[in-house]
């Protein structure tokens, strides 16, 4: 009789653990993937990129999302992100946290990437150094697009992984 009751107070106790971690901030999703943060707000121009403060004084100024916090995401004015024509190639009109692509195809040496059904992208030269080292080709949906609210033109690539992101350019269908 009580060999009966070790299977199902077992799954019980899983599914109850399983749950619980997945409430608590921060936690990943399932898969090893973060949840996908709300869109940054936008900001005044002259505002320096906010680093992470951590214990003991160490700081990380890499572009990362902490508790739905976006930090190192450069100011307004920043005239790297300057284009003489914004959405040269359209709009890309489905962003946000409610849209979780996966990679279909990656050019490493132009920095540029497809989302299925063709939609692709090309990554701001002075971002690659953050994007070089993700998994593009790992499969799963992992990576969220935002409209960038301080760079017309612009779009912020997060990828649910590291919980990193980079500017990225949409250049059409």
């Amino acid at each position: 009789m009580k060999l009966n009751l070790v299977f199902p107070l077992t799954l019980a106790l899983c599914l109850s653990l399983s749950a619980a971690a997945q409430e608590r901030g921060g936690a990943r999703a399932g898969g090893g993937q973060r949840r996908a943060p709300e869109p940054p707000a936008r900001r005044e121009p002259g505002v320096r990129p906010e680093v992470e403060r951590r214990d003991g004084g160490r700081m990380n100024s890499m572009p990362h999302v902490r508790d739905n916090h976006w930090y190192g995401h450069e100011a307004p004015d920043d005239r790297r992100f300057h284009l003489d024509h914004p959405y040269e190639h359209g709009r890309f009109e489905r962003f946000g946290p409610s849209y979780r692509y996966g990679i279909e195809r990656f050019d490493l040496d132009h920095h540029r990437f497809w989302f299925p059904g063709g939609f692709s992208f090309v990554i701001a030269p002075w971002d690659w150094e953050v994007a070089a080292d993700w998994c593009w080709d790992c499969g799963g949906d992992n990576f969220v697009v935002y409209d960038d609210p301080d760079h017309p033109g612009w779009y912020l690539v997060y990828d649910t992984l590291t919980g990193q992101y980079v500017h990225a350019q949409y250049m059409g269908q």
